[in-house]
């Protein structure tokens, strides 16, 4: 009997430890799971650049003036009041984010008007052919502005839809410029704007469109941007297009680092960017029939 009893608890002993090793082996898969479970939530973060939530907005409704809003800028980043113009006429508008009183000045005859920046006191405006008009921005508060420098295509051949203002340089961006092919990069041009108001090029630069398509797993891609700002926080560049539905972000240099898809949802024609000094970052877009203009504000968090 005592072989047999001996043999009971080998094989009992056996059972335990293998029971064991199955929950080990058990728990390892568990933990393991979870493991890639936060892998991929990391993923998912990547919808958004990094401090801002696409899909959460505070919206500021536009009234009528402002149906086709295109570009918007801050002065110096001081968020009391965002400088606009829209497509159609050759206004400069001014207002307090989420006021309905709207200021405006006439500072030239109707056209395609893109966007707007603030440097050195002065305004400058870019129309969709390659000119830019200047012209002091306190002149803008009487209604009517009267001394306005006109700069006729200043710019290369081509279709114009992005300025901005930074580090005392203005930064223009072609939305489609002849004999360039935009499905490999995308080309800037750099100015100087002077206390006067005059504008002279000073420099360019070219943005990989390959390497964009390639971040949101495309083979090829026709790039055509509508707007660019600078994050104050991050140095980045930020360079949006409504055609793609793109948010991408660059650094200093013009390196591409990430893409972003819009969702149209959201931003039903994103056309201006802008940031304030606190980093929050605003997107205007045109509206249609049933929908206003209106400016999306993404808090920085």
């Amino acid at each position: 009997m005592k072989p047999m009893k001996t043999a009971i608890i080998i094989t009992l002993l056996c059972i335990g430890i293998a029971g064991t090793s199955c929950s080990q082996g058990s728990k390892k898969n568990t933990e393991g799971k979870k493991s890639h479970s936060k892998k991929g939530t990391a993923v998912s973060n990547t919808k958004n650049p990094a401090g801002y939530d696409l899909s959460s907005p505070v919206k500021y409704e536009m009234t009528s003036d402002l149906l086709e809003i295109s570009g918007i800028a801050f002065n110096n980043g001081d968020n009391s009041t965002i400088y606009a113009e829209q497509d159609e006429e050759g206004k400069i508008f001014y207002f307090r984010p989420g006021d309905s009183k709207v200021g405006q000045a006439n500072f030239g005859k109707a056209g395609d008007y893109e966007d707007v920046a603030i440097l050195n006191n002065q305004a400058v405006i870019l129309r969709s052919d390659g000119s830019l008009f200047s012209f002091p921005l306190a002149e803008d508060k009487a209604g009517q502005v009267k001394s306005v420098k006109e700069f006729k295509k200043i710019l290369p051949p081509g279709e114009y839809e992005g300025l901005h203002a930074d580090g005392g340089k203005l930064y223009a961006l072609c939305k489609q410029c002849a004999g360039k092919d935009h499905n490999k990069e995308c080309n800037g041009y750099i100015f100087n704007l002077a206390a006067d108001g005059n504008i002279t090029q000073s420099g360019a630069f070219t943005i990989d469109v390959q390497k964009i398509a390639s971040l949101i797993g495309k083979m090829k891609l026709k790039f055509h941007p509508s707007a660019l700002a600078k994050n104050p926080l991050t140095r980045q560049w930020y360079v949006l297009s409504s055609v793609n539905k793109l948010l991408v972000v660059l650094d200093e240099q013009w390196n591409v680092l990430q893409a972003y898809p819009l969702s149209g949802k959201v931003f039903l024609q994103p056309e201006g960017m802008a940031f304030d000094k606190q980093g929050n970052l605003y997107i205007s877009n045109e509206g249609d029939k049933i929908t206003n203009g209106n400016i999306l504000l993404f808090k920085y968090k």
